[in-house]
């Protein structure tokens, strides 16, 4: 099995809690490399995870040659430039979600990494998973019919007006940050809607604190989704919601996105409720193995072009809708 040098770009929360120990996990993956706004906090991240470089710029990284791929758990706005540049320094990039502010940006940063011959993928981790792969399986087979309805949900916590995800200049709110989740969902399952509305209510600094959005499908299936940012501050609180009502019957999940551990799921027709188990590794070492395998063996990307082009259309339609 070959190994892929990784450098991160970035000390954020999600590179700290998730993606580097997932990368830890992930046995084709060699933690390479890591780069922070200071050489002391990269090296903290060298010392704690046992990179084997720390750089005081991403710049720096990016020159290094023995990096091969790169991973960008940066803040949303800063999403294009960095990929742009890092898929000139010829590195392959997993980005974090949502990939690019807009559709048309996002389509630039892939046509970019064509262009320079390196793969982009965005990381959406809990698209990985055993349980979004049963849960398809599921649909697919018709156990609950044709389906008619599938409602989602993502609640967090409020936070502080310091965070990122409560300023607009730097694309906070409910719908870049926890929407992204529920309208990729509905379309890794129904697939792309042909029409996008939404409301939401906003922060006095004009930031979505919670939004509603529905999907049409040519089809007649409806979707809708709600994502917020207002339960008790700054106490990790969450909701998670899932649920497809087909003409046969219902299939619903409450399991958080990226949960690991053994999940469950819920097939309801005439009355009876079966449950079944999924047994779900870390999510963030599955997409890093997954992009791994990709450099090495020619593999394609889980999280095709295709598909990030669907949700960032989506997306961008729902956004409009709110006036954001």
């Amino acid at each position: 099995m070959r190994k892929i040098n990784w450098g991160v770009l970035g000390t954020a929360g999600i590179a700290k809690g998730q993606t580097i120990p997932g990368m830890l996990l992930a046995e084709n993956c060699t933690l390479y490399a890591i780069a922070g706004r200071s050489m002391e906090k990269a090296e903290q991240f060298k010392a704690q995870f046992g990179f084997e470089k720390a750089y005081d710029s991403y710049e720096a990284l990016l020159a290094d040659p023995a990096v091969e791929a790169v991973y960008i758990p940066l803040p949303n706005h800063l999403h294009y430039e960095w990929v742009i540049k890092a898929a000139k320094a010829g590195k392959h990039i997993l980005c974090e979600k949502p990939l690019a502010p807009t559709a048309a940006q996002a389509a630039e940063m892939q046509a970019a990494a064509k262009e320079n011959g390196v793969l982009l993928m965005e990381a959406f981790a809990y698209l990985h998973s055993p349980l979004i792969a049963a849960l398809k399986k599921e649909l697919d087979s018709g156990v609950i019919g044709e389906v008619r309805y599938l409602e989602n949900a993502f609640v967090t916590s409020d936070y502080d007006i310091s965070n990122i995800r409560m300023r607009r200049e730097t694309l906070g709110g409910s719908l870049y940050d926890l929407g992204c989740y529920c309208i990729s969902q509905s379309i890794w399952l129904l697939g792309e809607p042909e029409r996008v509305s939404a409301a939401a209510d906003f922060s006095g600094e004009g930031v979505d604190r919670l939004t509603t959005g529905f999907l049409t499908y040519p089809d007649g299936v409806r979707a809708a989704f709600t994502c917020g940012m207002l339960l008790a501050t700054e106490q990790d609180r969450r909701i998670d919601r899932l649920q497809i009502h087909g003409t046969k019957g219902v299939l619903r999940t409450d399991a958080e996105f990226n949960q690991t551990g053994r999940l469950s799921y819920q097939i309801v027709t005439d009355g009876e409720i079966i449950t079944r188990y999924v047994d779900t590794p870390q999510n963030y070492s599955l997409e890093v193995a997954q992009l791994g395998r990709c450099i090495a063996s020619g593999e394609q990307p889980h999280v095709s072009s295709d598909f990030t082009l669907a949700v960032a259309r989506t997306l961008d339609k729902a956004l409009a809708a709110i006036g954001y």
